[in-house]
């Protein structure tokens, strides 16, 4: 089943058991597809939605950051609630040992040396990792290995 075949389910399911902030959600995230599928004018494929989803997981992320900052703990709690459904859909996240060891071998494999090799090392790492981990931590733990 695909993801976009899980959403729709997720809708129908979240209709029928009257769940307003899963329906809002999944809504969402249908409509950000559709919309990412009229910019490129081709249907997405599940490796296209999960980048998708992380995009809109980091933003609610950051929107929790500034939310806390500006002392609103009614909208912290709402962005929170949404991140959580959001993240039902997101593939299983790296752990940093995970994630150590695919940078390893993505730098032993690009035979980067030093950090001026940096962005070589992220080219060939963000399609293994997009989805799966954050590439601002992949790119700071890829950083602190190449210095």
């Amino acid at each position: 089943m695909s993801t976009k075949d899980k959403l729709n389910e997720n809708l129908k399911q979240a209709m029928k058991a009257r769940d307003n902030l899963r329906l809002s959600v999944v809504r969402m995230i249908l409509a950000a597809v559709r919309n990412r599928e009229i910019e490129r004018r081709s249907e997405l494929d599940d490796q296209g939605i999960s980048e998708l989803l992380s995009t809109l997981a980091k933003q609610r992320r950051e929107s929790v950051r500034l939310y806390r900052d500006g002392n609103r703990p009614d909208l912290v709690a709402k962005e929170e609630a949404e991140l959580a459904v959001l993240e039902e859909f997101l593939p299983e996240q790296l752990t940093a040992e995970e994630l150590s060891g695919m940078i390893e071998r993505v730098i032993a494999e690009t035979g980067a040396e030093g950090t001026k090799d940096i962005g070589r090392v992220m080219k060939a790492l963000s399609p293994l990792i997009a989805g799966r981990a954050d590439g601002k931590s992949a790119s700071e733990m890829a950083r602190e290995k190449l210095s």
